[in-house]
C-alpha cells in the first residue's frame, strides 16, 4: 500500500467503501479489512452504518489514529446549523472526534455553494476534520467550490471504472491540486465478464477486480474504493501492490470508456455532468 498526497492530506491509495454494506456485515468485514492491511474506511450518513463502523474500528485492534477515515454529509443537512448538528451525529455514531476527511455528498441547489463551503470549512476549523471535499461535482462545480473555501479542497469522489471516462475531471482536479477518489470501480459487476480485462488478467496471473483496481490506482493522483463483504476478496483486492500494468495495459482498459459509461446518475442529485474530452 502506498499514500497519495494532495494538499496536505496523505491518504491510503486504497479504500474499504461501505456503500449498501448492512450493519451486520460492517461488524464482520471492517475488523477483518483493518487486520488484513486497510488503512482507509469510507462511510457516508446515507449509507446508515456509520454507527456500526465506528464500532468496527473500534474492535478491530487498529488504533483510531493509524486508520483514515472517510464520512459524507448528505444532502438535506446542508444548511450551516444542520449541518454542524449532522457531523456531531456522525462524530458520535463513529465513536471518534474527528474524521480525516468530510465530503459534501452530492450538490444541492437548494442551499448555496457558499453556505455548504461556509460550514466545511467551520467543522475544520473546530478541529472535528482535517481534511474536507466534494463528492460527484462536474468540473464547475469544483471551481467554485475551490474559490469559496478558504481552507484546500483535498477530493472530489466520483464514479470512476473502465467503462467511464473522466479524464476531464482528473485534468482539473490535478490543475487545483486535488485528487480523484473512485467508486463503482466494478462497474456494477460489468468488469467481470470484459474480455479485454479477462485476457489481462489472465496474462498476469491476477484476478479481473484485482487489474480494475490497479489500473485505478496506477493512475496519478486517483485513489480507488473497494467493497466487499467476502473476507477472500478483500485479500485479494489489497493483493495490488506486487505488480504493473504496462502502458500498454493501461492503454487497452482506458480504451474501454465509452460515452454511456456512466451508471450512477440519481435524478435530483446529480449535477451537469462533463463531457468526456
Amino acid at each position: 500500500m502506498f499514500d497519495v498526497t494532495a494538499n496536505g492530506a496523505s491518504i491510503p491509495a486504497l479504500g474499504f467503501g461501505t456503500f449498501r454494506i448492512p450493519g451486520a456485515d460492517v461488524l464482520r468485514i471492517v475488523p477483518h479489512a483493518l487486520k488484513a492491511g486497510f488503512r482507509h474506511i469510507d462511510t457516508a450518513q446515507i449509507y446508515g452504518n456509520e454507527a456500526e463502523v465506528g464500532e468496527a474500528i473500534a474492535a478491530s485492534g487498529v488504533a483510531r489514529g493509524d486508520v483514515f477515515l472517510t464520512t459524507k454529509v448528505w444532502v438535506e443537512n446542508y444548511r450551516h446549523n444542520a449541518f454542524l448538528a449532522s457531523v456531531d451525529e456522525s462524530l458520535k455514531k463513529l465513536k471518534t472526534d474527528y474524521v480525516d476527511l468530510l465530503l459534501l455528498h452530492w450538490p444541492n441547489e437548494a442551499v448555496s455553494l457558499a453556505e455548504q463551503i461556509g460550514a466545511l470549512n467551520a467543522v475544520k476549523e473546530a478541529g472535528k476534520v482535517r481534511h474536507i471535499g466534494v463528492s460527484n461535482f462536474s468540473t464547475a462545480l469544483m471551481a467554485e467550490a475551490v474559490k469559496l473555501s478558504k481552507a484546500p479542497i483535498v477530493t472530489n469522489q466520483i464514479e470512476y471504472h473502465p467503462y467511464i471516462d473522466q479524464d476531464v475531471v482528473i485534468a482539473a482536479a490535478k490543475a487545483a491540486g486535488m485528487l480523484v477518489t473512485g467508486y463503482y470501480g466494478m462497474a456494477d459487476g460489468k468488469v467481470f465478464n470484459d474480455p479485454v480485462l479477462k485476457e489481462i488478467a489472465a496474462g498476469r496471473g491476477k484476478s479481473v477486480a484485482q487489474v480494475v483496481l490497479r489500473w485505478l490506482v496506477q493512475q496519478q493522483g486517483v485513489i480507488a474504493l473497494s467493497k466487499t463483504v467476502s473476507e477472500a476478496r478483500v485479500d485479494e483486492n489489497l493483493a495490488i501492490f506486487d505488480f504493473e500494468l504496462s502502458a500498454d495495459e493501461m492503454a487497452a482498459i482506458r480504451a474501454l470508456a465509452r460515452p454511456d459509461g456512466r451508471i450512477v446518475s440519481p435524478e435530483g442529485l446529480a449535477p451537469v455532468w462533463d463531457k468526456a474530452a
